[in-house]
């Protein structure tokens, strides 16, 4: 980012002025966040060779605090943080938090509402649904890689969330390879704890 001193606000402070741009531009102000492992790609049926993203959040499930978790780390940075409009469900809209420098440059031309005191971007995005996926079936078949590049390739993991309230930090490489090798070591010898 910048040179400039940004403060940013306290969590509900930055999630009602999202609500506020959300209700300005006359769509659904009530938020679903999602976190990388509910977005689902599949094959678009309208156009060959193109993905269409959906999401879901009944095999992944995201904690009640995980979009709290998730403002805090990205607030300990000094990259611009979005609130990020995907679209809308009967749900309400369907949101995720992203956060990189890669974000620093992007502006109204992009559709993105700036508050640089803040450090943050809104993205409300345009009208549209968003469809939830709720087949396991079409869940397993998803697109894993090799997609295009997408704004919300930035998006918090639930893993991620997941270390944090187990360790409180984030972990290393190695540790999360050491972590990996423990579990397989315990389910092997008929301890799975």
């Amino acid at each position: 980012m910048s040179d400039k001193k940004i403060t940013r606000p306290q969590f509900r402070e930055a999630l009602a002025a999202w609500q506020e741009v959300l209700a300005a531009r006359n769509l659904p102000a009530e938020p679903l966040w999602i976190f990388a492992e509910n977005l689902c790609f599949e094959p678009s049926l309208a156009i060959p060779g193109s993905l269409r993203v959906g999401f879901q959040t009944r095999f992944t499930p995201p904690a009640d605090d995980a979009l709290e978790i998730a403002y805090d780390q990205f607030s300990e940075t000094g990259a611009r943080m979005v609130f990020y409009r995907l679209g809308s469900s009967p749900r309400g809209s369907i949101c995720i938090l992203l956060c990189d420098d890669w974000f620093a440059e992007r502006n109204e031309r992009d559709g993105f509402q700036r508050r640089d005191d803040w450090g943050i971007s809104f993205y409300p995005g345009v009208s549209g649904d968003i469809e939830e996926v709720t087949d396991l079936p079409r869940w397993v078949r998803r697109v894993k890689q090799n997609y295009a590049f997408r704004d919300f390739d930035f998006a918090m993991s639930l893993a991620t969330i997941d270390e944090i309230k187990i360790h409180g930090r984030t972990l290393q490489p190695y540790e999360r390879f050491a972590e990996t090798m423990l579990n397989r070591l315990r389910r092997m010898m008929g301890n799975p704890a």
